[in-house]
């Protein structure tokens, strides 16, 4: 079996990480734990899994973006029709779509916790 990639963050609220990773980026849940005494909800979206249980004590936003953070970089096919997914939401960009020196085209945003998220097309 291959080796996966599985992350987990730390949020403040689950609605709104479930509202944002499905309506905004298409994922799917998952595994849906709410409303039990460890809530923990998990998202997927073709290879890439997301998990979400809120933090056991005050967490520094600010530290989760970059440089000090994690780039979350989604790779896609159609990097247009992403684009057009998150503006359809009406979600803020952090950096708008565009072609970078380095040849791949890409957008921003933030998730509602801070986590900043590049989502870029394939060479």
């Amino acid at each position: 079996m291959p080796t996966a990639l599985r992350i987990e963050l730390f949020v403040d609220d689950l609605d709104r990480f479930v509202y944002f990773y499905s309506r905004v980026l298409g994922f799917t849940v998952t595994d849906d734990r709410r409303t039990t005494d460890w809530p923990y909800v998990a998202v997927a979206r073709d290879g890439v899994r997301i998990g979400a249980a809120r933090p056991w004590e005050a967490v520094d936003r600010g530290a989760r973006t970059v440089p000090t953070g994690v780039e979350i970089v989604l790779e896609v096919d159609d990097v247009l029709a992403e684009y057009a997914r998150v503006m359809e939401a009406g979600w803020p960009l952090a950096d708008a779509l565009q072609e970078r020196p380095w040849g791949l085209t890409d957008f921003r945003v933030h998730d509602p916790d801070g986590y900043f998220i590049r989502i870029t097309g394939r060479n």
